[in-house]
């Protein structure tokens, strides 16, 4: 993937027409990192071939022996994890989050493994403590080396107790992943089953591991020594499906959205009929057009992020957006990850600042006036609303490092060309 990419924008473009919401990023890239404990050829389905981080991945699996086919057009990846094992790379550097679930493979095969540092970080920045946890619990040893993380178990992964100390959907994937090479069972206390967990446990649950599900925090894994294959559906991406909704509102625009997983996102779609939005769907698709706005406005609001089934701190920025474009002072809190603020910042250009904000809330004055900017891209999805912002203002707009928006959506470009929108990223 290249890096310090520009996007060159002409504002004031108006979208129409069909977009279609692509495989979850937040699946996709799990269920790529679960198909490595597979013992026969998997296939996912409606996968994000274009993905940037899904991209990175398949490159660090073809390095450690694993074989990954894309079908572009159809949007299928295979999956060929028989020669996936333990490999002395040159490189570890790899801008990947989700490395940590890249170990029980490895573990499977070699009984060892050695992955690249969560996004990059170095010993220090230790984001990784409970995925350490989740391996010593289940008999490993780990060992932080100045370039990747070693996880030794020789004798594989063994029957154990994970009770985490806070809620964590990245520790709850790791934990349901290496239990299910386990021959025997294992407790995960105090898990975070999101929309997207409960899809790793229905891919896990193909290969032929067992697992049990009180609640939403207690699971029960019993694995095995040999998992079959697995033709398996990734999920519609529901912070794609929000992104294209809030962008037909803002825009005044006539947009088709195709796939919205509707069953993931009932209360983020309840806020927008309490601000005045009255969506046309379907079972499976949305109509957005100037009609949706019952009096003609969004009207402000006050909304808290936090856990599903509510409003997750990934879709903040999209309703901090639609304050933008509402009819007095909006108010979002996010308590989970109040640090998430560094977009705001670069939405005040545009905007003739709007925003204000402290940890854990941002105040919105809606109604300001927009012009093109220069900006910077933030975090992932703070990113693509400063891209949002950009195609609604008055003039030229110029975003750098607009990478980070492209590592979380399919095929943006294209996307938005489909939509009448132009774009150009170099």
């Amino acid at each position: 993937m290249k890096s310090n990419l520009k996007a060159y924008i002409q504002g004031g473009q108006t979208p129409s027409g069909q977009v279609r919401v692509s495989g979850a990023k937040n699946a996709s890239t799990r269920l790529l990192s679960a198909a490595l404990i597979a013992d026969e050829t998997v296939t996912l389905n409606n996968f994000p071939t274009e993905l940037v981080d899904a991209r990175y991945k398949m490159d660090f699996i073809d390095k450690c022996g694993g074989k990954v086919t894309i079908n572009e057009l159809e949007q299928t990846v295979t999956v060929d994890p028989t020669g996936y094992e333990l490999a002395d790379l040159t490189d570890y550097n790899y801008p990947i989050r989700t490395t940590y679930l890249l170990v029980a493979g490895q573990i499977k095969r070699s009984g060892v493994a050695r992955i690249p540092y969560p996004g990059g970080c170095k010993i220090g920045d230790r984001g990784y403590d409970l995925h350490m946890m989740v391996w010593q619990q289940l008999g490993a040893t780990v060992t932080e080396k100045p370039d990747y993380i070693e996880v030794s178990a020789p004798n594989g992964f063994q029957p154990g107790e994970i009770n985490f100390p806070i809620s964590t959907i990245g520790g709850t994937e790791n934990a349901l992943i290496s239990a299910s090479i386990v021959d025997g069972e294992t407790i995960i206390k105090n898990a975070y089953i999101s929309p997207e967990v409960d899809s790793l446990i229905q891919f896990l649950r193909s290969l032929g591991a067992k697992i049990d599900v009180v609640g939403n925090s207690f699971i029960k894994v019993v694995g095995a020594k040999y998992l079959r294959g697995s033709i398996f559906q990734v999920m519609p991406d529901r912070i794609e499906a929000i992104t294209w909704i809030v962008y037909g509102i803002i825009s005044g625009g006539r947009i088709t959205v195709e796939d919205v997983p509707f069953d993931t996102m009932e209360i983020p779609l309840i806020h927008l009929k309490h601000m005045g939005i009255d969506l046309y769907r379907n079972n499976n698709n949305v109509i957005v057009s100037p009609e949706c706005l019952t009096n003609g406005q969004i009207q402000p609001f006050e909304l808290a992020c936090g856990t599903h089934p509510g409003i997750i701190s990934d879709m903040q920025p999209f309703y901090t957006m639609l304050g933008l474009h509402a009819n007095g002072t909006s108010r979002i809190y996010d308590y989970r990850y109040p640090e998430r603020l560094k977009y705001c910042a670069e939405l005040n250009k545009f905007y003739d600042n709007a925003l204000t904000w402290k940890p854990g809330a941002i105040t919105v004055e809606g109604g300001k006036s927009i012009s093109g900017a220069v900006a910077e891209s933030t975090d992932l999805r703070g990113s693509m609303a400063v891209v949002i912002a950009g195609l609604l203002a008055e003039g030229q707009t110029t975003i750098h490092n607009v990478e980070m928006a492209l590592r979380g959506y399919n095929n943006m470009e294209q996307k938005l060309k489909d939509l009448g929108v132009n774009i150009t990223v170099e």
